[in-house]
């Protein structure tokens, strides 16, 4: 860690839950100035968090109003990731308590993400709205090395969602179970999944079954970050808005709700909003400090 300057607050942050023992939990880092990726890295290890965000001054063509636009860096404990919805989320909250709700501007590698936060009879919630996504195909060798890895018979599919990867800011390869107990049931080969998402440039494996029109249940495996699992994912959830407005699986214009972290114990909800003629995704929730 860098010794020629005073240790960074470190704040510890849930998004997408009103509870601290909900949703997922971010390291936040106000003031990385001066810390460099070994001690992001480290930061961000020390943490065990799936994500921990680091903010420093904006570049100057970033627009937004001033002492409200931002630099920002996610690091997992293994590595640095382009971009982290939670942890986006979970910073907004943050700075929102300290300078106040409204419009935030945040340079990401992946991209400028805007990020509404909003304050109601006490309740923050902050939206961001994605970078322009894509969906591709995912090829027939890689897809059955997937299941594979996951030990998911292509049987337990449902037929209505096809594989696909997604981006929007990170890429998701995006599995739709046929049940609940088949997305219930998540003992993977963490090795061999995470060989296969490096190879694909994955960031998660998003696992979706569909409980209704607009409600979903998700799961993530993370291994590429060291974590087996994510709690509540905000860029797979931007990734998997773009992919089912892409195949037709919802309208244009939709709010649709996933429901993630139950069979972790950390219950939390991502609400992703579609909007026609607008191909970005905007995914929103709460979220509390933790200490």
């Amino acid at each position: 860690m860098t010794t020629n300057r005073q240790q960074p607050e470190v704040l510890r942050y849930t998004a997408f839950s009103g509870s601290p023992d909900g949703g997922n939990p971010a390291g936040v880092v106000l003031d990385a100035t001066g810390l460099d990726d070994d001690d992001m890295l480290a930061i961000a290890a020390e943490l065990g968090y799936s994500e921990s965000a680091f903010l420093t001054a904006p570049p100057e063509d970033i627009g937004g109003e001033q002492g409200r636009a931002y630099r920002v860096r996610y690091f997992s404990p293994k590595a640095e990731v382009p971009f982290c919805g939670h942890a986006t989320v979970a910073t907004a909250i943050a700075l929102a308590e300290r300078i106040g709700p409204g419009e935030l501007v945040f340079a990401t590698r992946a991209g400028t993400v805007p990020v509404q936060v909003d304050e109601e009879l006490g309740t923050v919630r902050a939206t961001l709205t994605s970078v322009e996504p894509h969906v591709e195909e995912i090829d027939d060798t890689d897809l059955s090395e997937a299941l594979a890895a996951l030990d998911w018979p292509a049987a337990d599919l449902d037929p209505a969602f096809p594989p696909r990867i997604s981006f929007a800011g990170a890429r998701h390869l995006v599995l739709a179970a046929a049940s609940r107990a088949r997305l219930a049931d998540l003992a993977y080969d963490f090795a061999r999944l995470e060989a296969l998402m490096h190879r694909l440039d994955l960031t998660t494996v998003q696992l979706v079954w569909r409980e209704s029109a607009t409600v979903f249940h998700v799961r993530d495996p993370f291994p590429v970050g060291g974590v087996v699992e994510d709690p509540a994912t905000g860029a797979a959830a931007a990734a998997f808005g773009a992919y089912a407005r892409e195949l037709g699986l919802v309208p244009e214009d939709s709010v649709l709700t996933l429901h993630q972290g139950e069979d972790l114990g950390r219950p939390g909800e991502l609400t992703v909003t579609l909007r026609a003629g607008d191909p970005r995704v905007r995914v929103g929730g709460t979220g509390v400090r933790i200490s």
